[in-house]
């Protein structure tokens, strides 16, 4: 059993090593659920079988004591020495190929339910949700918050709240499902969504937005346009580039529901298909979102961000945000 949990832990550092450099893109919840099945059978193996059997062990160690200073004693022998106490521990000792999976599946099990079903910790890699969230802002998201869903499958068993308009959402990037990204939610099913000559309009009606003192960005030593604007029951800033224009070129990739937008010189206009979300980035010149990629579905959720819980650039980016 030594040699195969060797060979368990070096093919997860070759995994892990070949995720770091980029050879493939890793899938953490596809593997925190095999660790926890892993641990879990060496976990019962440990519990049920080898636990038992060192107990047994330590336990003929015990007669066989017995029974010397027994016979030592019908011939006026009192005075034994003994190293069953050394040998009892030796024989109960767990080695080190179950202290490294059965030891560590209840801290594991423990982490997969709470990253499957409460919260998630996710690190910002972008500068899409400027102002709001900066680069390496680590936030976490919360995954019961749009219903229960399966974990690595995302399927949702337990329905919640639906997403509304202004929340900042994690989702499976629709392009390549491998991949996490962060938005905004700007259009729910049924919206008509435009965005021409930079102003926001959703079903007809602009959307609320006031000019705020410009925003300086450390990043690129720039400064931006920086709007209060107001999604639903959310207040938020946006940054507009003065520099960029206003259209947009979709992706090649943007093929589902691509007849449900138009683009033109001033931007573009889309309507939301049924069980799908129009999503944006705050920086709003500066974010690939459903402008470019399209629309995302339901089932591509996460959850929904709320809480900024490390900045080690900026302690003061702690915090809840919108």
């Amino acid at each position: 059993m030594s040699a195969f949990t060797g060979l368990l832990y070096a093919a997860l550092v070759a995994y892990l090593g070949g995720w770091y450099v980029g050879a493939w893109t890793g899938n953490f919840s596809l593997l925190l659920f095999v660790l926890t099945l892993v641990t879990l059978g060496y976990w019962l193996a440990e519990r049920f079988h080898f636990a038992p059997q060192r107990a047994a062990a330590a336990g003929a160690l015990e007669r066989q004591d017995a029974q010397r200073r027994s016979e030592l004693a019908k011939q006026g022998i009192t005075q034994v020495d003994s190293a069953l106490v050394q040998a009892k521990e030796a024989v109960l000792a767990q080695p080190w190929w179950l202290d490294w999976t059965a030891g560590l599946f209840p801290v594991i099990l423990a982490v997969f339910l709470l990253r499957s079903f409460l919260f998630e910790p996710f690190k910002i890699p972008s500068g899409s949700m400027i102002p709001t969230l900066t680069i390496g802002d680590l936030i976490l998201v919360n995954k019961y918050h749009y219903g229960i869903r399966l974990p690595v499958l995302n399927k949702k068993v337990v329905a919640n709240h639906d997403p509304r308009r202004g929340d900042v959402i994690v989702f499976r990037y629709p392009v390549d499902t491998r991949v996490d990204y962060i938005k905004r939610v700007v259009g729910l099913p049924g919206d008509t969504v435009a965005y021409l000559n930079k102003r926001l309009t959703i079903n007809g009606e602009p959307v609320s937005k006031n000019a705020l003192p410009d925003y300086y960005d450390e990043d690129n030593l720039r400064y931006a346009q920086q709007f209060g604007e107001k999604l639903g029951e959310v207040e938020h800033r946006i940054l507009n580039d003065r520099e960029r224009p206003g259209f947009v070129i979709p992706m090649p990739e943007f093929q589902k529901f691509r007849d449900n937008c138009s683009y033109s010189a001033e931007g573009v206009s889309c309507k939301v298909p049924p069980g799908h979300y129009f999503v944006m980035g705050d920086n709003r010149d500066n974010s690939q979102d459903s402008r470019y990629w399209g629309f995302v579905p339901d089932e591509n959720i996460v959850g929904k961000a709320f809480f900024v819980w490390m900045n080690f650039g900026n302690l003061g980016r702690i915090g809840s945000f919108q």
